[in-house]
């Protein structure tokens, strides 16, 4: 019996859709992920918000920019999320003179 035991690969990981809010720290972003769910007793439609710390290793993604966070290894205390794509850039409003 000297066959190894393999570990079933992973086929689908966790993703989610929100805007960055913040990139005020190194290689970290703060995602805000938003979602419409009716309320349990009253039945009207509510939105509840939620925010994830997400590693940004080229620092890509600006505020504004509508991303996608794939769940991964913790890397931090909070960091549980890496940068999977930036889906939308935020649209610049600085006027440059």
């Amino acid at each position: 019996m000297a066959d190894e035991v393999k570990a079933p690969a992973r086929a689908n990981k966790n993703e989610k859709v929100g805007e960055v809010v913040s990139t005020k720290m190194a290689k970290t972003i703060v995602v805000q992920v938003t979602r419409r769910v009716p309320h349990p007793l009253y039945k009207r439609i509510v939105t509840k918000r939620n925010k994830f710390y997400a590693h940004d290793e080229q620092q890509t993604a600006r505020v504004g920019d509508v991303v996608r966070i794939v769940e991964c290894r913790p890397l931090s205390k909070t960091k549980r999320w890496t940068l999977g794509e930036v889906i939308r850039r935020a649209v610049d409003t600085s006027v440059s003179a």
